[in-house]
């Protein structure tokens, strides 16, 4: 009975690694050669990426025009999210000389973004990333920036004027405190809002959300006796990514100036979480994508599930607590996305290359080490291979943000001027 039981397990396990080796690969196999000790001049390849960026532009201008119906979807996938792309583009030096074009063609892709807002049913639901409080953000920096300081201070004030609805503590049935529609969207935002706009951050309001997303988190985990001081849930999934998960709640609460010193009890319970994620990273540098894989395969290298969003947790918790295993969790990462981060899914900033090209821009950043820089680079130029333009998937959404080649163009400008990349609304420096 017991040697037909090993047999049994054998099999199983046979059947398992079978499935692994037939299932296809999520990922492009990485043969560029990696760098080898040698300058990286970024400037040599700024005219590529200025042609590339030029293309881009012109395939949305094509294919998704300034109209009601592109409106809605928020930054995600929405006219919004292709509005901040032109903010994005304008603030970058070697893009200089369109620099009026670029803001005059941001407001005129946030009409319809602007629209949407009037005609929803929730316009006072604070969701950032695929809400309405993105759109405001996005049109104050962009008014800002044009020397319109009325229609600014006036999407500003709209922006902050929704936060008290946070301050409930269930206020989505979905779950209230994850980036894309919950607290930590909306901190994150007020935090990339105030810098753009060069304006005071309202702390003891931010503290007061903060102080809820911790209370949410811990309650959360004690009546789901987790392993960790805070947890929380999105669709009844505990996720760990960047896209819904932990890592970005964490990474906002870590974010907001002196919270954390200002509340030691809290800092003690952030803290902890952030060392009990780290404690899950794999022998490869990659993350399970939520509580219920843990002991599953770690597949996704993803900016939404996975190292390519996981790494910004980390590099805050570095540059904030200097302890030396956070960096390594990041070049750990970063060794894992060079290797498995050429993603099949496209060449967005969610799940595509784009946005994994995103993490050696941070890492080059955080370390000034021109490997990162190279690898960076590297990606890229992957992106305009026939292999890439042939075998990549399209997006749901191509021209999108998020999913699509608007995310991309932001990368892409971003390698003209690297020490100041940064992926969208999340600036760990």
């Amino acid at each position: 009975m017991l040697r037909n039981f090993w047999r049994f397990l054998s099999t199983v396990v046979s059947d398992d690694l079978l499935r692994k080796k037939m299932a296809p690969r999520r990922y492009f196999r990485n043969v560029m050669p990696d760098y080898e000790g040698h300058d990286v001049d970024h400037q040599m390849s700024a005219d590529f990426h200025k042609k590339f960026v030029g293309k881009i532009i012109k395939d949305i201008e094509n294919n998704v025009k300034p109209i009601d119906r592109n409106g809605k979807d928020g930054l995600y996938l929405g006219t919004a999210g292709i509005a901040y792309m032109y903010y994005h583009l304008s603030k970058i030096p070697p893009l200089g000389e369109h620099k009026n074009q670029f803001l005059a063609k941001s407001l005129e892709y946030l009409t319809p973004a602007f629209n949407a807002v009037k005609c929803s049913c929730q316009r006072d639901i604070p969701s950032f990333i695929l809400g309405n409080s993105g759109v405001y953000a996005v049109a104050s920096a962009a008014f800002k920036a044009t020397g319109d300081k009325v229609q600014s201070d006036k999407f500003r004030k709209m922006f902050h004027d929704v936060a008290p609805i946070c301050k409930e503590t269930n206020f989505l049935n979905c779950g209230s405190d994850e980036l894309f529609v919950g607290r930590a969207g909306y901190v994150l935002g007020a935090l990339w809002l105030s810098k753009e706009t060069n304006t005071e951050l309202p702390l003891h309001e931010i503290y007061t959300l903060c102080n809820v997303m911790v209370d949410s988190g811990r309650k959360y985990s004690q009546r789901h006796c987790c392993p960790c001081p805070l947890m929380y849930s999105y669709y009844q999934v505990e996720y760990f990514g960047a896209a819904h998960g932990l890592c970005t709640i964490l990474q906002a609460l870590i974010s907001v100036p002196g919270y954390l010193q200002a509340n030691p009890t809290q800092a003690q319970e952030v803290k902890a979480t952030v060392d009990y994620l780290l404690s899950l990273q794999d022998e490869e540098g990659n993350f399970p994508c939520a509580r219920d894989e843990i002991d599953s395969h770690n597949e996704l290298v993803h900016w939404c599930h996975g190292a390519g969003g996981m790494i910004y947790l980390m590099a805050k918790a570095y540059l904030l607590w200097n302890e030396s295993k956070y960096l390594k969790s990041c070049e750990k990462m970063g060794d894992l996305i060079w290797s498995r981060g050429l993603l099949k899914k496209g060449p967005g900033i969610c799940h595509g290359v784009a946005g994994n090209g995103y993490a050696f821009l941070l890492l080059y950043r955080l370390t000034e080490h021109p490997k990162h820089l190279h690898r960076a680079l590297s990606f890229a130029k992957f992106m305009q291979t026939d292999q890439f333009v042939n075998e990549a998937r399209t997006p749901d959404c191509p021209f999108s943000l998020y999913e699509g080649v608007a995310g991309t163009a932001c990368f892409l400008a971003d390698l003209m001027c690297p020490k100041q990349a940064v992926f969208p609304f999340s600036d760990v420096f």
